[in-house]
């Protein structure tokens, strides 16, 4: 056989892979189906935005200060799991929401997957759940979102917990979003990346420190990729990664007059921690604490810290005043 025969017989097997894949993909996630694999599933509520149906879920005493926690980019409230119960013990009533697209809420062709987008799902999230004004927790992708939150809907954010967050679209760059914006590429690549627990384990392997890879077991793999192994969770990843434009963060960020609280892992490898002291420099009223030993999650690595971070922000007097705080940066 020569060169050209087994040039064809390659594609061909490659071109026969790829369909069966696209073809054989089931269309979505069934709650009915996955309900009881999912963590703290007896308090995952559903509600319509804007005709979109949208998974969260709600600890603690509705009667407490509200807290809106924000996951990332191919994410879900699955990050919040730990952090989420240990806040609503310090006194918050806590609400985990997964962002349209992502987790358990619908995943809709129609909706723009922009973060200004996002935010605005968010705040018509926050109508529909009766909470006028909160504070907004968002981690990476869901910083941007609860950036974005702070600046259009002011009204909406009474402090703010920016956690190792997404500023600028210095990540369009990684070879694999690169290759997800080329129409055609993307739509073939993302249902095998999405799909991979290879893939997904080392992706952990570079977002987790080291003295975290102890999470990385096959419950986590599974939580992350079962909600988006589907058509409209390959779809949602895809508009994501295209609609992607976080510049405004950075550019924008001494506009946020909530009082802010910037935490990032001193390990960090996919938002430098530079992007951190970035804001802090730009947020007037805003403290920067980095943990040590911690990756890109620190809700996930440090979560008993975090949860202190946050209840301590919150009741502190100092945080409501529209002063500079003054403090240094701290490390924990």
């Amino acid at each position: 056989m020569n060169k050209r025969h087994i040039a064809l017989a390659v594609g061909g097997a490659v071109g026969a892979t790829v369909a069966i894949k696209l073809l054989t993909r089931s269309d979505t996630v069934h709650w009915d189906d996955v309900a009881r694999l999912v963590p703290h599933s007896e308090n995952s509520h559903f509600v319509d935005v804007d005709g979109a149906r949208i998974h969260y879920q709600e600890f603690g005493d509705a009667a407490k200060p509200p807290i809106i926690l924000i996951h990332g980019y191919m994410a879900s409230l699955y990050v919040w799991k730990t952090t989420a119960p240990m806040l609503a013990d310090a006194g918050f009533r806590v609400i985990a929401v997964d962002l349209l697209g992502f987790g358990y809420s619908e995943k809709p062709s129609w909706f723009e997957y922009s973060i200004q987008s996002q935010a605005r799902m968010v705040s018509r999230f926050m109508n529909r759940v009766g909470i006028g004004r909160a504070t907004v927790v968002g981690s990476s992708y869901g910083g941007a979102v609860a950036a974005t939150l702070a600046l259009d809907y002011p009204e909406r954010v009474e402090k703010l917990v920016l956690v190792d967050a997404v500023i600028n679209d210095d990540l369009r760059s990684h070879p694999i979003l690169r290759l997800a914006s080329l129409r055609g590429i993307g739509e073939i690549i993302t249902p095998f990346l999405a799909d991979s627990r290879l893939f997904l384990r080392r992706r952990m392997h570079g977002t987790l420190a080291k003295a975290s890879h102890h999470l990385i077991t096959r419950d986590r793999v599974e939580a992350i990729r079962r909600p988006l192994c589907n058509r409209d969770g390959h779809r949602s990843l895809l508009a994501t990664s295209r609609a992607w434009d976080a510049k405004r963060i950075e550019q924008d960020a001494h506009l946020i007059n909530a009082p802010t609280l910037i935490i990032w892992g001193e390990n960090d490898t996919v938002i430098p921690i530079k992007n951190g002291h970035n804001l802090h420099g730009e947020i007037l009223n805003s403290r920067f604490v980095v943990l040590k030993d911690c990756g890109h999650v620190p809700q996930e690595e440090k979560s008993e810290i975090f949860a202190e971070l946050v209840s301590e922000f919150y009741h502190d007097k100092k945080g409501k005043t529209a002063a500079k705080d003054g403090g240094d940066t701290g490390n924990q």
